[in-house]
């Protein structure tokens, strides 16, 4: 867990990065930090690891004010990824993962099986490891950087910008995956980014920066059905319901379907028989739903999970979920 508790930094020119920040990141969720430029998002991650050192307050991490840690030891336990990358390019694939785990000392064996583990949770053969840095993608190369950061089973992971030096199409597939890796990493993240569609999709919890406070910090859901003030709003932007539509999952709005016995003929041929346009993954978004409920003849389409239908979802579900609600 991290916590941030009355924090002030203060630069020695007088200029004021942050003042009074509270906030507290739960153990194995997201919390993202969000804001233009200049409102101190940064300045308050690079307080976790302590890139920077408050001028008054405390940032506590897992219970312990981090300014009594030994501050190697400290960021030892923190992987770092940055929009830059930041791989050595002298150095191989494998050889990047494995700094930490080396200066940590771990037996060769087990850093061997470590770099394995996280080529294959970032979905990259296993020869990548002999490759150098030069001869990926820009997509690839921030793979390398999120598996560097992880290799040494950090508690907590700090992000800042890591995808947005990325083309569009790049950055949206990365965020999917990096979201399945989180369901399986379970790790304590703080992300850092400037574009609220992206602190929506990725953050279990948002914080809304301007000039150096928190001006929201709450759910993506509370956060577009109910901002704070009028910078909120004016930060969000247009069409909240829109946007509300990306981060609320089919399964929250579907008629659940009885449940059934695996193997049962009915459940399988109901979800294959339209094939994949037909069926909605019961992960997928109401914006995808959506997009197939206009597109079919059907007014009502199975959801599926695992190759089964787990229940069925119209454009009625969808509405009845917001509710009467104003487009903005």
């Amino acid at each position: 867990m991290i916590e941030f508790e009355n924090v002030t930094k203060v630069y020695p020119d007088g200029t004021k990065a942050i003042e009074e920040v509270s906030f507290t990141v739960e153990e194995g969720t997201t919390t993202v930090l969000v804001g233009p430029s200049g409102c101190g998002k940064t300045t308050s991650m690079k307080l976790v690891n302590r890139l920077e050192e408050p001028t008054e307050g405390t940032v506590y991490v897992d219970g312990v004010d981090n300014m009594a840690q030994d501050r190697i030891d400290l960021r030892r336990n923190i992987g770092y990824v940055i929009q830059e990358i930041g791989l050595f390019d002298h150095m191989t694939v494998g050889e990047n993962i494995a700094t930490v785990p080396e200066l940590r000392e771990w037996e060769q064996s087990r850093i061997d099986e470590r770099v394995d583990e996280l080529l294959e949770l970032m979905d990259l053969p296993g020869n990548y490891r002999d490759q150098y840095p030069r001869e990926l993608s820009g997509g690839q190369q921030q793979r390398i950087g999120v598996a560097r950061a992880l290799a040494a089973d950090p508690d907590i992971l700090l992000m800042d910008e890591p995808f947005g030096a990325l083309d569009p199409i790049t950055r949206d597939n990365l965020q999917d995956e990096f979201l399945e890796i989180q369901d399986r990493i379970n790790t304590t993240i703080l992300f850092v980014t400037h574009s609220i569609d992206e602190a929506l999709k990725m953050g279990d919890q948002i914080a809304i920066f301007d000039v150096g406070e928190i001006v929201q910090y709450d759910t993506p859901t509370e956060i577009l059905q109910n901002p704070k003030n009028e910078f909120v709003e004016n930060f969000i932007g247009d069409n909240r319901t829109f946007k509300q539509l990306a981060i609320t999952t089919v399964e929250e709005v579907m008629e659940p379907r009885e449940e059934r016995p695996p193997g049962d003929g009915d459940v399988i041929s109901a979800a294959t028989d339209g094939g994949d346009d037909y069926a909605i993954p019961a992960d997928a978004s109401l914006q995808v739903a959506l997009t197939k409920l206009l597109g079919s003849e059907d007014p009502t389409l199975p959801v599926v999970r695992d190759g089964r239908v787990v229940g069925t979802v119209s454009e009625r579900h969808v509405r009845s979920y917001f509710g009467p609600t104003e487009e903005s």
